[in-house]
């Protein structure tokens, strides 16, 4: 059981980190490359315009995941710190309902989007065997993780609520 515990705590601090240097990594690589091919060689293969854009769903999906995590979101941290102490608290209990709900829109769609192109054997431009959902199960995945972080969130801020103690309102992705 510990080596379960061991890993589940190891993606729960760095499933996004990862998926993030992955994917950001191999877009800038594609992207250096063939810059050097295009310029040096006059050559270029076809599908350099199309992956790093795609890739770039991934990069853009797990980071707001990671941003909602670590609190760095949109909060309007100003006006909440000015509130009490109670309205704080159901402010952040508002936000994680909203987060849920409007996730629950973007899966939707997005699976649905997802399986179209699954359904349709979409091939991202450029290439011969490369499936575009594949890029495309960024969205629905990610969001799934932002459910999550948000539910996470909502544990800690209940507990804190419950023992009186300050929220993290101005938080930092240095924490």
């Amino acid at each position: 059981m510990k080596p379960l515990q061991t890993l589940l705590k190891w993606l729960d601090e760095n499933t996004e980190k990862v998926i993030i240097l992955i994917t950001y990594s191999s877009m800038a690589g594609i992207i250096f490359v063939e810059v050097v091919r295009r310029f040096l060689f006059n050559q270029q293969v076809p599908w350099s315009t199309t992956v790093p854009v795609l890739l770039f769903l991934w990069v853009t999906w797990f980071g707001a995941s990671y941003n909602i995590k670590k609190r760095t979101h949109l909060a309007l941290t100003e006006i909440r710190a000015r509130l009490s102490y109670r309205l704080q608290f159901y402010c952040l209990v508002l936000d994680a309902v909203l987060w849920i709900a409007f996730a629950g829109i973007v899966i939707y769609h997005a699976t649905n989007q997802t399986y179209i192109a699954y359904d349709n054997f979409a091939i991202v431009g450029g290439t011969d065997d490369v499936m575009e959902w594949w890029f495309y199960l960024a969205t629905p995945l990610a969001w799934v993780l932002i459910v999550i972080r948000v539910l996470q969130n909502l544990a800690k801020d209940i507990k804190q609520y419950q023992r009186k103690e300050p929220f993290v309102l101005q938080a930092s992705l240095l924490d």
